[in-house]
């Protein structure tokens, strides 16, 4: 699977502008349970929609924003699925499962 870095706001509002379906994988690299959830994404990824990677440790303030932009409350592990523009799925800690989420493309 190919983790896409998300490094900005303007990042990711470009994202919900010009992407129909796309994920957020927000990751502590200091959480064991964190990386058992990364590992897990990994390994049962098969969706064609990207999926964006974001280090919390370096960019809480984007998490922060992705909370506000969507309402759905910061976590960690979490994984967000939005398609356009409106969350479709959201998950958190060991109750993220790849095989759960559903797009209507």
């Amino acid at each position: 699977m190919d983790w896409i870095n998300l490094n900005s706001i303007e990042q990711f509002d470009e994202l919900l502008e010009n992407q129909k379906v796309f994920a957020v994988f927000k990751h502590s690299t200091r959480c064991p349970v964190s990386s058992t959830a990364k590992n897990r994404v990994e390994k049962e990824w098969t969706h064609s929609f990207p999926i964006y990677y974001l280090d919390l440790l370096n960019h809480r303030a984007i998490s922060n924003y992705i909370a506000e932009k969507t309402g759905v409350q910061h976590q960690s592990p979490q994984l967000i699925v939005l398609e356009n523009k409106k969350v479709i799925y959201d998950a958190s800690h060991s109750f993220i499962f790849v095989n759960d989420i559903q797009t209507s493309s």
